[in-house]
């Protein structure tokens, strides 16, 4: 059995009569990037800060690595970056992290280890000030890298970056993903979850609508097929595969199958004399998941 690092049952939060969180159930498991996926002010943040101990819950229980959360010893196997991180801006960013190594009890080696798993070895002795705000976004990940943590919380991690900033971010998450790191990410861009997590949670005003892996989310897919005449492409297919298979969609239809028998269908729709002009393989986005999940309010 997979061990679970994060877990809470019916964990909420409760501003007034408002649920921010509202008895949500994560479970999040070692070793795996799972995507905490939702809008601004869905909760991500304040579940977050529950899971660190920043905020107590309303309801609910929640155990991180074990523990209750705050509990010191569970702290100190989580790196986390919660919001911006906060630099000495006359120190350079090696000297920034050897001040955070020794606040954190962990060694001055932490701090070469940290500068090159994110990649600012090149840039470690200049000073912060003059850092982009992806580099210093990335220097953040090294700070919560020191103390090599069992787990990572980073909450919008990709936050006001431009866009060579956000590949730089997802290319990172997804190699500490790949050295069988365990990351909890929260995010609200649907294609950077899709890209660098195994599994998501779909957060929406304050509720967990859904926990599976990204393919389990985006479901089997279906063959994209565009021939001439359709009609009769249609009434071939409903013939040899089962009408239930068969979906129209304007010009296109959308066939249920798995993707090997793509020659075979190409072969038919040909021997019956129709013209095949597109037979191309299409998986729902998450972005497309995500709005069939909220129904498209989000």
């Amino acid at each position: 059995m997979t061990e679970l690092l994060v877990e809470t049952t019916d964990l909420t939060k409760y501003y007034g009569s408002r649920a921010a969180v509202d008895h949500i159930g994560l479970q999040v498991r070692r070793g795996e990037v799972y995507g905490f996926l939702g809008p601004n002010g869905a909760g991500k943040t304040t579940a977050l800060r529950m899971l660190l101990g920043l905020v107590q819950p309303s309801e609910g229980t929640a155990r991180v690595l074990g523990r209750r959360p705050g509990d010191p010893v569970a702290l100190a196997s989580i790196g986390m970056l919660v919001e911006a991180p906060a630099v000495y801006p006359y120190l350079s960013g090696r000297d920034n992290l050897r001040v955070l190594a020794r606040y954190a009890g962990a060694p001055d080696s932490a701090v070469a280890k940290a500068l090159d798993a994110v990649e600012l070895t090149d840039r470690a002795d200049d000073r912060t000030a003059s850092y982009s705000l992806g580099m210093r976004q990335r220097l953040g990940v090294a700070a919560a890298l020191l103390t090599e943590p069992e787990l990572l919380i980073l909450d919008e991690p990709t936050n006001g970056l431009d866009p060579a900033g956000m590949a730089d971010m997802r290319e990172l998450i997804w190699r500490l993903g790949a050295q069988g790191r365990t990351v909890l990410l929260s995010s609200h861009l649907l294609g950077e979850v899709q890209q660098i997590c195994d599994r998501v949670g779909v957060l929406a005003e304050g509720r967990l609508l859904r926990q599976a892996s990204v393919r389990e989310l985006r479901g089997q897919g279906a063959l994209r097929i565009v021939a001439d005449p359709i009609d009769q492409a249609r009434a071939l297919l409903d013939q040899r595969f089962d009408a239930r298979r068969v979906r129209p969609d304007g010009e296109s239809l959308y066939l249920d199958i798995a993707p090997e028998l793509a020659a075979e269908v190409n072969r038919e729709l040909v021997r019956a004399g129709i013209a095949v002009h597109t037979l191309a393989w299409r998986e729902p986005s998450l972005e497309e998941i995500f709005f069939e999940l909220t129904g498209g309010s989000q």
